[in-house]
């Protein structure tokens, strides 16, 4: 009995040390990763802007059946409002004001991409 408590007092004597020394480890990585990405960071933008393209690509993919996704949770969210006035709940004023936020900016994504994509590109550019 008296060796397993000795044993059991040197694992956590070895454990404490052994946390400390992977602390010291992790901010050593991540020293070396900052000093070796101050050589290479004018090429940062250029991987940012690459996987931001990369990334609309697959969205734009996507974005049918987002819409539709938009549409069918909206008509939901009708759905359970109207079922909560007839059951003489009354929604709140913010989640009544939220869902018709929402309705408004699907129906504006939905018939008016360009007009939306000309805003959020003039607004990226400095534009007014």
């Amino acid at each position: 009995m008296a060796t397993s408590m000795s044993q059991i007092k040197e694992n956590q004597a070895t454990s404490k040390s052994g946390s400390w020394s992977t602390v010291v480890a992790s901010l050593a990585a991540l020293g070396s990763v900052i000093a070796a990405s101050s050589c290479c960071l004018p090429l940062l933008p250029f991987l940012f802007a690459a996987g931001a393209a990369g990334t609309s690509a697959f969205v734009a993919q996507l974005r049918p059946y987002l819409l539709v996704l938009s549409v069918l949770l909206i008509a939901f969210g009708f759905y359970k409002s109207w079922r909560a006035k007839q059951c003489n709940c009354k929604p709140s004023r913010i989640s009544t004001f939220l869902l018709w936020f929402s309705a408004i900016v699907v129906f504006v994504f939905i018939f008016f991409p360009q007009v939306i994509a000309n805003l959020v590109a003039d607004l990226l550019a400095g534009k007014s």
